[in-house]
């Protein structure tokens, strides 16, 4: 299989995507194999298992994982997999143990994976798993980075250091809201949405949708600030690099970092203006002032969003076919936070962010929209998302679309290369 995906002409300012992409089968399968198999994904944060012996089931590119705070004190990513005939070791979704036991014939492990004990061993030869081909296996590519953690398929793939790249400035901006960094509020939210799962992607960096979409909740924004003349969503959008882009922007709602709004008391006005000098003294002005007062929405390519805008969020989402997807999404906040600045924090999130707030569902709408008029695509086959080319890449505003381009120009130089792939091996 091979085919134009992509349209990218800079002198035309036009840029194209075939809509065969969100619906077809074969496509998703590539994606699998070349994408989620080969690309680092997002397991979780740190602060999520932080005592030894802690653990969270994961879903993550397709795996069943177990993501553990291990005895010796490492972070490990086990398969949720057990050695013997297969069935998932650990079916409890959290907690802390020393020990996994199997459930179908009581194999058991410690939580570094190690095989500790099976039923009948006279059944088996002395020198049974001595190569620890028995043991529950690790994901082999685990890193880090200012607590996010991700996962590599791909023995051969680049470090995390390498792929996250210009990304780090703004993964930066986010956790330096705290000196002692992110932590990980409460649970997981999961749902699904009716649509590809590149739709999300595109969403989650898309501002120009805000206005028309999210209309309600900047109506409800002006009426709590008589100092609003007219909402105004200004900033830039930059190509990170890897498929990486974010935009960032102002806004009128409330940063619980250091930027006041009306419905918050005089008392948490007093102790933002001291938060920003204290950003100040930490980081200059000018730096203090991105932190505080500009919002950023991140895409890591493929699948982690990053918003920090009136709240901090992370977002993983995974395809289960071409048009359905699950979504995860994490609320963090800055560790020792106090009281009323995490309660202002989590009515933020919950007000826009979360799985009930303005924003999630109407963009789950939007999406599932999308999705069920592309069974025109053999009739009307291409999405347009050249706003702001004509400006010249280097211009773009955040309401512009090259935010969407920088993705989809990472996504058809892999799907692309492994066309040629198959065309080499083709011809041999």
């Amino acid at each position: 299989m091979s085919r134009q995906l992509v349209k990218d002409n800079m002198e035309k300012h036009e840029f194209l995507v075939h809509r065969s992409v969100f619906s077809d089968r074969e496509i998703l399968a590539r994606e699998r194999a070349e994408i989620f198999n080969k690309c680092w994904l997002f397991i979780g944060h740190e602060t999520e298992i932080p005592n030894v012996g802690d653990y969270k089931r994961k879903k993550v590119g397709g795996r069943n994982l177990l993501f553990v705070h291990s005895q010796d004190g490492e972070i490990r990513a086990l398969y949720n997999t057990c050695p013997h005939r297969g069935a998932l070791v650990c079916r409890e979704n959290e907690g802390n143990s020393r020990a996994f036991r199997c459930f179908y014939h009581a194999w058991s492990f410690t939580n570094d994976g190690k095989l500790a004990g099976m039923p009948g061993k006279d059944g088996f030869p002395e020198d049974f798993n001595a190569d620890g081909t028995k043991d529950m296996k690790a994901v082999n590519r685990l890193e880090s980075y200012r607590g996010f953690v991700f996962v590599n398929f791909d023995d051969n793939a680049i470090s995390l250091d390498e792929y996250l790249g210009n990304a780090k400035e703004y993964i930066d901006l986010v956790v330096d809201q705290s000196e002692s960094g992110l932590e990980v509020l409460g649970g997981v939210q999961q749902y699904s949405v009716r649509a590809n799962w590149k739709l999300l992607a595109e969403n989650s960096v898309d501002l120009y949708h805000g206005m028309p979409t999210h209309k309600t909740y900047f109506d409800i924004k002006q009426s709590q600030d008589p100092g609003i003349k007219r909402i105004q969503l200004e900033g830039r959008g930059i190509d990170l690099g890897n498929g990486h882009a974010v935009m960032e922007y102002v806004a009128p709602w409330g940063r619980p970092v250091a930027q006041w709004t009306p419905i918050w008391s005089e008392d948490l006005k007093r102790d933002m203006e001291k938060m920003k000098e204290k950003l100040k003294e930490r980081f200059g002005e000018e730096r203090a002032d991105r932190i505080a007062n500009y919002n950023r929405n991140i895409i890591i390519f493929p699948n982690l969003v990053i918003n920090d805008i009136m709240a901090v969020t992370a977002r993983t989402f995974y395809p289960t076919s071409p048009g359905y997807m699950e979504v995860s999404g994490y609320a963090l906040a800055p560790i020792g936070e106090d009281k009323e600045h995490r309660m202002a924090r989590n009515n933020n999130f919950l007000e826009f962010l979360g799985p009930g707030g303005f924003a999630t569902p109407d963009d789950n709408e939007a999406l599932e929209l999308c999705q069920e008029a592309y069974t025109n695509n053999t009739e009307v086959e291409w999405n347009d998302i050249s706003k702001g080319m004509v400006r010249g890449e280097e211009n773009a505003l955040a309401t512009d679309e090259l935010q969407m381009r920088s993705f989809w120009r990472q996504y058809n130089k892999i799907l692309q290369e492994s066309f040629n792939r198959e065309k080499e091996v083709a011809h041999q």
